[in-house]
């Protein structure tokens, strides 16, 4: 309706103007396409729904107000709320609140790094497709796509800057940045400085120890002082060769710590310390190219080196120490064939990655670990309408394989996934998913290393684990208007013979590890999701909530947790002046033997545009002095812990950004990107 309504209109305007002139298509102040007639402009602006709701997500146009009061990437998405996300605009991070997968952003289908985020042009945005539902196109184990597109420039400059500093605490984030046009070719630069020291961390913990004697071990583990910091610097150059119908891009990158990471924590009678150093190059190579009759072809090519070094030192009743000295060597590849036909869209894809592990511990837990492993993934999917039917389907098949030591096993994975979409009535429409995929562990939990994390418990990985199965289903209902946007959602998932928590104990001491036998963990919510533009251009509302129910079957346990997760958020654009508060009570969960509260979240916001000079002040947690920052229970039947966390340079947290930027003589088109990859799993077992 929106397309058929925007065609109509760029219609009528060619038909009554008699002069030649370029005619700017706007959707609720989000200009969305341009048509070149001549030298003289006249705007045309559409009033419609912002939110447009897709077979696997919806697509939402920002307002003007909302682009031009946004300092970076960051800034933009957290205006939005998405729906079961958090975005953090002051330490610049994207959580998912919930355990369905990870997330994924991107610009133009790359996936984007966080220098990507910052130095994203505004006046390029055209709009956000976020993907809530991805398709088998996407990777395993992701459950959330943010797809940010934005008009490619050809010609001229954009430099800016955008600096970040907590005025309570001694946390920062600068970046500098630098694109430049000249013919087909674009060249561009970043650089960040990233730095923290953190000295309010308060840790309490009460575990009470089931003894093979029978006798109950009881231990207060208090932390009296402490400190976290970190300082690193991160390097990126980019070269961009374009025309109408191929892209090719090159990105290296390169990241490295100035200082060590360091974490320093004082009990009472004892001392624990970890440091860590990485560095990590990335060599990204990227190619799109579009041929007649709606076809593309893309293909990407990644390769990543991570070197780490790291100690660490648990000293309760004894000194326990150990270094591990990693390399890990990895290659992603992927090719994408699309052919946008009527009514569907056909897309083919296969990945191949090659991965190379060599950790050494050495110490107290001093082990050899060496993993090799690889992948090839091919897909296929169909995307698009019957009649009013919308529909996605598609199959993907995996193979994995592994070699560890004597352990050497291959997976054939497979992963069918089929949506629905129908309209019921105007504004309002009914949408299904069912889909049955594989869960495939972290590499450091299949690997045959066992560290010590306190006097009474060690974590053992387990090279046995295989992957599981995981079947969900997901039902929804949403209206949308002009000025209303609603969701009411069901989802139920089954993680059959899934790897779950198992604590053995044995001579006093008690092992944390996974295993597959026979378990199953699943879990449903209900939640509805609101927005509501209260005043149009000036004030919008958002408030989202469901009821979660967990359950967690093996043969040692059972437990089942009912939680209540939502939040809300209030934005207003008052001229120049743009005021922004947003409250969620963060993320409870049930996982094997975990009960978890993660930390509840309340920010405001203060932001004021002087030309190219955006200024913004944040408020994080106001009014509270030492806001908790998580808290744990472990429910084992030989061990019983309560674990909290707080962080006092997070209450009160005030941190000032300032965002400056300049550019001259852009001019933009359109063009299509599709993916990227890039990889940060070094395979180390570390503590929880």
């Amino acid at each position: 309706m929106n397309r058929l309504i925007l065609f109509t209109m760029v219609c009528l305007v060619t038909a009554t103007t008699q002069a030649q002139s370029e005619t700017t298509m706007i959707v609720n102040d989000s200009v969305v396409g341009n048509i070149k007639e001549g030298e003289r402009f006249q705007e045309v602006i559409v009033r419609g729904s912002k939110v447009v709701q897709c077979v696997d997500g919806q697509t939402i146009y920002p307002t003007r107000q909302q682009l031009e009061s946004s300092t970076n990437g960051y800034s933009l998405l957290s205006k939005l709320t998405l729906p079961h996300l958090r975005i953090d605009p002051v330490m610049h991070t994207v959580t998912a609140l919930s355990n369905l997968g990870s997330v994924q952003v991107r610009i133009n289908d790359i996936i984007a790094s966080k220098e990507d985020l910052l130095a994203l042009d505004m006046k390029a945005v055209q709009h956000i497709v976020y993907i809530d539902n991805p398709g088998v196109r996407y990777g395993e184990g992701i459950a959330y796509v943010i797809n940010i597109k934005v008009k490619h420039p050809i010609s001229g400059y954009d430099i800016g800057a955008d600096l970040t500093n907590t005025l309570t605490a001694v946390n920062g984030d600068e970046t500098v940045y630098g694109k430049f046009n000249y013919g087909k070719s674009e060249f561009g630069m970043s650089y960040s400085l990233d730095y923290r020291n953190f000295k309010g961390t308060e840790y309490e913990e009460k575990a009470t120890y089931q003894l093979e004697s029978g006798n109950e071990c009881i231990l207060w583990r208090q932390q009296l002082d402490g400190q976290n910091k970190s300082m690193d610097h991160n390097f990126q150059l980019t070269y961009n060769l374009s025309d109408s119908n191929y892209v090719f891009q090159s990105k290296l990158s390169a990241r490295c710590d100035i200082q060590p990471d360091r974490t320093w924590a004082r009990f009472e009678g004892y001392e624990d310390h970890s440091s860590s150093r990485t560095s990590s190059p990335l060599l990204d190579l990227y190619f799109h190219r579009d041929f007649a009759g709606n076809q593309s072809l893309t293909a990407n090519a990644v390769g990543t080196y991570i070197k780490t070094d790291s100690h660490i030192e648990h000293n309760e009743e004894g000194n326990y120490a150990y270094d591990v000295n990693g390399k890990t060597y990895s290659l992603w590849t992927e090719a994408i064939y699309e052919n946008r036909l009527k009514p569907f869209t056909l897309s083919l894809g296969t990945q191949y990655g090659q991965k190379y592990i060599d950790n050494v511990y050495s110490g107290d837990a001093e082990a050899t670990n060496a993993i090799r492993s690889s992948l090839f993934y091919f897909f296929g999917q169909m995307k698009g309408h019957l009649g009013k039917l919308g529909c996605m389907g598609g199959l993907g098949i995996s193979t994995r394989y592994y070699r560890q030591a004597e352990w050497n096993d291959r997976f054939l994975l497979f992963r069918p996934k089929v949506t629905l979409a129908y309209p019921l009535v105007r504004n309002l429409k009914v949408k299904y998913d069912f889909e049955v995929s594989q869960h495939v562990s972290q590499i450091a939990l299949v690997s045959d290393v066992s560290i010590k994390q306190n006097a009474m418990e060690t974590l053992v990985g387990n090279p046995e684990i295989t992957p599981n199965s995981v079947i969900s289903h997901d039902l929804r209902l949403s209206y949308s208007t002009s000025r209303l946007t609603s969701e009411l959602q069901g989802y139920y998932r089954l993680n059959k013979d899934c790897n779950m928590e198992k604590y053995t104990r044995k001579d006093g001491q008690f092992y944390q590890t996974q295993d597959n036998g026979g378990n199953e963990c699943s879990f449903f919510f209900i939640q509805s999701y609101n927005r509501w533009e209260a005043l149009p251009e000036h004030l919008s509302m958002t408030l989202y909530g469901g009821i979660y129910r967990f359950f967690n079957f093996t043969d040692d346990y059972h437990h089942t947790y009912t939680a209540f997760n939502g939040g809300g958020s209030i934005e207003a654009y008052l001229g120049k002046w743009t005021l922004t508060a947003y409250a969620d009570n963060g993320w409870n969960f049930m996982e094997g033997e975990h009960r978890g509260h993660q930390s509840a979240a309340w920010y405001l916001t203060i932001t004021y545009r002087l030309r190219n000079l955006t200024l913004s002040l944040y408020a994080q947690h106001p009014f509270c002095k030492n806001p908790r920052s998580n808290k744990t229970e472990v429910l084992n039947r030989y061990i019983h812990k309560e674990v909290s966390q707080h962080n006092r340079d997070f209450g009160n947290m005030l941190t000032f950004n300032l965002s400056w930027n300049f550019s001259s003589g852009r001019k933009y088109r359109d063009i299509q990107r599709t993916i990227n990859h890039q990889d940060s799993d070094t395979g180390i077992l570390q503590n929880n």
